[in-house]
């Protein structure tokens, strides 16, 4: 499985006017910034895992099916036949994507005046724009949907976060439901005071996998994955599972002057605005988050932190 990693800006060559001016009337190749900008990006996307297309611009699915088989197993007989349960659906629903993206102009002055980096600031604009308001309305979601919670002990050390952690995941286990509840969601200052818990402890791994070392988010730790987002403002942990909890269902709307931006869902253009000596940069993602098992989650209260 690939990491969840933020992308490093690279230092780029100087581009001149011309080759700049070349670069905003060719969709592709701006579409192709944009997706190294946007990679492993969204935490929705992190923790939302499923990939839906949503056709004519919604997609229906079931929620809340039953965890066990209507039926008992039974003895059979060498050569008999099996006998067979009828599996239970779950709750029929629907979910409507929203179009959600943002646009900003490039004006000659400011590519004559200030170069690819003008453009590159432009960019990565939309793109955090775009980010932030398709991840908050995902991690709302989660957050309204999710309404198991567990009362914690105080996270005081690493210890006291494994047993929490591991006695709910346990717990979930036991029920026969598949679950895995494996990946930790924290607020941005909540993160940094695991982190910091886990360092003192000592309870990081050692080589490559340490975030003292790396740089990089998530973090495994306690053999559980590390997760944090600004967009996440719940002041308690959450406990997902993220192959089971859901997915983003995107739709294909058919713009001739958008370009996808790789795999990323953020699809851009840029236009030229004849007579007013400037480009028109925008982007946007057509998309809806959801939560097809609300128990693939657990909020955790009481942790102190």
């Amino acid at each position: 499985m690939p990491s969840y990693t933020y992308p490093v800006a690279r230092p780029e060559g100087t581009l001149t006017t011309a080759q700049i001016h070349l670069l905003l009337n060719n969709p592709t190749i701006v579409a192709k910034r944009v997706a190294e900008l946007a990679k492993m990006r969204f935490i929705a996307d992190f923790l939302l895992t499923g990939r839906w297309e949503a056709k004519g611009g919604g997609i229906f699915y079931e929620t809340g099916e039953e965890i066990f088989t209507a039926d008992a197993p039974e003895s059979v007989a060498p050569g008999a036949s099996y006998p067979k349960t009828v599996l239970t659906s779950g709750e029929i629903a629907a979910a409507k994507t929203d179009k959600r993206g943002l646009g900003t102009d490039v004006t000659d002055e400011k590519i004559s005046r200030e170069g690819i980096s003008y453009v590159n600031k432009g960019l990565q604009r939309l793109v955090n724009g775009v980010i932030k308001d398709v991840d908050s309305i995902a991690m709302a979601i989660v957050l309204a949907k999710v309404t198991s919670t567990y009362t914690s002990a105080a996270w005081t050390t690493a210890g006291a976060m494994a047993e929490a952690l591991l006695a709910i995941s346990g717990t979930r286990a036991d029920l026969g439901t598949g679950l895995n509840l494996d990946t930790v969601v924290l607020k941005p200052s909540k993160f940094a005071k695991v982190i910091g818990k886990l360092i003192d402890d000592k309870a990081l791994p050692r080589e490559q996998g340490n975030i003292v070392i790396t740089g990089q988010i998530p973090v495994d730790a306690l053999g559980f994955t590390w997760a944090t987002s600004p967009f996440y403002t719940s002041d308690n942990p959450l406990l997902v599972d993220r192959e089971q909890l859901g997915g983003m269902a995107d739709e294909k709307i058919e713009s001739p002057e958008f370009r996808p931006a790789g795999d990323t869902g953020v699809e851009v253009a840029s236009d030229r605005a004849k007579g007013n000596d400037k480009y028109e940069l925008r982007a946007r993602r057509v998309t809806v988050p959801v939560v097809t098992e609300p128990l693939a989650g657990v909020t955790l209260t009481s942790t102190g932190l």
